[in-house]
């Protein structure tokens, strides 16, 4: 009985998650046309905020409720949560349908995304993130937010829009849409995570492995499932701006509230996730540049190589916690074959694109 209890919270979770991203998508296009802001904005702000709610209920939860285990749950659920986000829900976007890349990307959001990820990675490096840090990464989020309508406004009319308007809806119609998907997605991932969760706990699987992909996975959800319906019904920069203001928000926004509200015991940061996850998150944001920079489009074959590397990054925290005699072998492998193959593949990927524009110019 209880196993059925567990397989209708994962279903339901993942239908829900489903029809509220679809109405989440529809609201903040129709925001988007009322306001006459460019999607790619509404994605890092609006859209990136409601996806990234999950995470936010889960990681306050988890801190307030305090000790190491909450401290735990709280960062790996935002480390593990932006791992995923540019690996699966970039990744899977793209295999959908390839993402045209808007410059201002290149240019602006995801360095902005590497300065932070870089910057929290040294803040939590003493092991604990203390308020002070917490006001640091809040104040950056309202600096960011400045900078983001000062941008929305100095954009060209239409600028970053792959979209036909086929008509505005209401406001009212429009809020009730992005209000209904967002209680959807909210609802949905509660869902799953409690039954994912229940199901690892029954199979064995250790409280660590969960947090950092079985619980981080399911709080992303949102952004998975708005990601992929906005590719595919054509709005690229949305799905785009989604996982990159979503990861932005989630160490400013998530990240600096659970510093904040720990108050002087600060959130505790175990030191593999220092040693070990950290730098992984660091590494896939510095991976987004090469990636887009390989011609504008995010293909569908560099969604393959997105997914692979979240394959690996899985198969490392499964063997970490059931053969650690076999991690040493897989990481030599990852480190000299993986990884220079995806380094060579993107390289000669930026190399095709600058060929053509040479010839072609």
């Amino acid at each position: 009985m209880a196993y059925l209890l567990i397989v209708f919270e994962i279903v339901v979770g993942i239908l829900l998650l489903f029809g509220g991203g679809e109405l989440f998508v529809a609201g903040s296009v129709a925001l988007s046309l009322l306001l006459g802001i460019p999607q790619l904005v509404i994605g890092l702000t609006v859209v990136s905020l409601g996806t990234s709610a999950p995470e936010l209920f889960v990681s306050l939860l988890a801190t307030t409720q305090g000790g190491s285990g909450g401290d735990a749950l709280a960062v790996s659920n935002i480390v593990g949560s932006n791992i995923f986000n540019v690996l699966v829900v970039l990744g899977a976007s793209a295999v959908v349908m390839p993402l045209r890349v808007n410059s201002r990307l290149v240019r602006r959001d995801v360095p902005l995304l590497f300065g932070v990820s870089m910057a929290t990675w040294g803040m939590a490096s003493g092991g604990r993130l203390t308020w002070i840090a917490g006001l640091a990464l809040l104040s950056g989020t309202v600096i960011n937010l400045i900078w983001e309508i000062v941008s929305a406004r100095e954009e060209p009319a239409g600028a970053g829009d792959d979209f036909e308007d086929d008509g505005a809806a209401p406001a009212p119609v429009a809020a009730a849409k992005l209000a209904g998907g967002l209680v959807l997605l909210v609802i949905g991932s509660q869902l799953l995570v409690k039954g994912a969760t229940a199901a690892a706990l029954g199979l064995g699987v250790s409280e660590t492995v969960i947090g950092l992909t079985i619980v981080a996975a399911g709080t992303s959800m949102p952004e998975l499932v708005t990601s992929v319906v906005a590719a595919y019904r054509g709005k690229g920069d949305l799905a785009i701006g989604n996982v990159v203001g979503s990861n932005l928000l989630n160490q400013l926004v998530i990240l600096g509230l659970c510093a904040t509200v720990s108050g002087g015991r600060g959130l505790g940061v175990e030191q593999v996730m220092i040693s070990r996850d950290f730098p992984i998150m660091v590494a896939t944001t510095l991976a987004c540049l090469p990636i887009f920079w390989s011609g504008g489009v995010i293909t569908r074959t560099e969604g393959w190589l997105l997914l692979g590397l979240y394959g690996c990054y899985l198969l490392e925290q499964i063997l970490l916690n059931t053969v650690p005699g076999a991690l040493d072998e897989f990481r030599l492998v990852v480190l000299v074959a993986v990884l220079p193959a995806s380094l060579l593949f993107i390289t000669w990927g930026a190399l095709q694109w600058r060929k053509r524009r040479l010839v072609g110019g």
